[in-house]
């Protein structure tokens, strides 16, 4: 599987304020590009912390990308996959409506009652890791449903598990002119965080792109 983790931050590193309220970063151009960017991916994946703050749908906005598409015969929208240890997604959140399919990762950790009411909504749970997901069994599993090619776009906890795991293949982020500070605002990789400079993910910058007020900045990950 290839992992495409995709990203718009402050100048200062950050994806939204203290209070981790969505906040606008970057423009119209830079909203189409991600728009792009999941049409051409089977699954796109968030943390629950995502969903809590801003309860995205996660579905293509341009009619012309999802009728491509279907002709294409694939369905109108990508997958959507939401990494929650304890099953706290809101069985009413928008992602779980019926316009694509769902999957939820959960851990042994998680609330039968929880995971009942999001089957009940229409879900797909994965069990996966017995305190926290298991990423790395979360995405065999999602590559035996058929997906190939997976798009993350936040928030911070997820991506810096996801880099913990070895799992990312390309890096993509937009910097937006714009300072947010806060110590306790999220940042692109939050979690623990690396100590040792040996395991530093190693990034390869491949593209700079002048988008909206700001740039856009393409890595491989090696």
């Amino acid at each position: 599987m290839h992992v495409h983790v995709n990203a718009a931050e402050s100048v200062d590193g950050k994806l939204s304020t203290r209070e981790r309220k969505q906040v606008a970063i970057s423009g119209d151009a830079d909203f189409d590009r991600m728009d792009e960017l999941r049409a051409v991916s089977d699954a796109v994946m968030i943390g629950v912390g995502t969903v809590l703050a801003d309860d995205p749908s996660l579905t293509l906005k341009r009619a012309e990308r999802r009728e491509e598409r279907v002709d294409s015969g694939r369905p109108p929208n990508p997958v959507r996959v939401v990494a929650d240890s304890r099953a706290r997604t809101p069985p009413d959140a928008e992602l779980l409506d019926d316009r694509a399919e769902t999957y939820v990762l959960v851990s042994e950790a998680a609330d039968a009652s929880d995971i009942a009411a999001l089957e009940s909504a229409g879900a797909v749970v994965v069990s996966a890791g017995k305190d926290r997901v298991d990423l790395v069994a979360a995405v065999d599993e999602l590559e035996e449903h058929g997906v190939e090619q997976l798009m993350v776009e936040g928030g911070g906890e997820l991506i810096y598990s996801l880099f913990v795991a070895g799992l990312v293949d390309r890096l993509t982020v937009f910097v937006g002119s714009v300072v947010i500070g806060g110590r306790e605002a999220p940042t692109l990789a939050d979690g623990e965080g690396f100590t040792d400079p040996k395991n530093f993910p190693k990034l390869s910058l491949t593209d700079v792109e002048r988008l909206d007020d700001g740039v856009v900045l393409n890595y491989d990950v090696q």
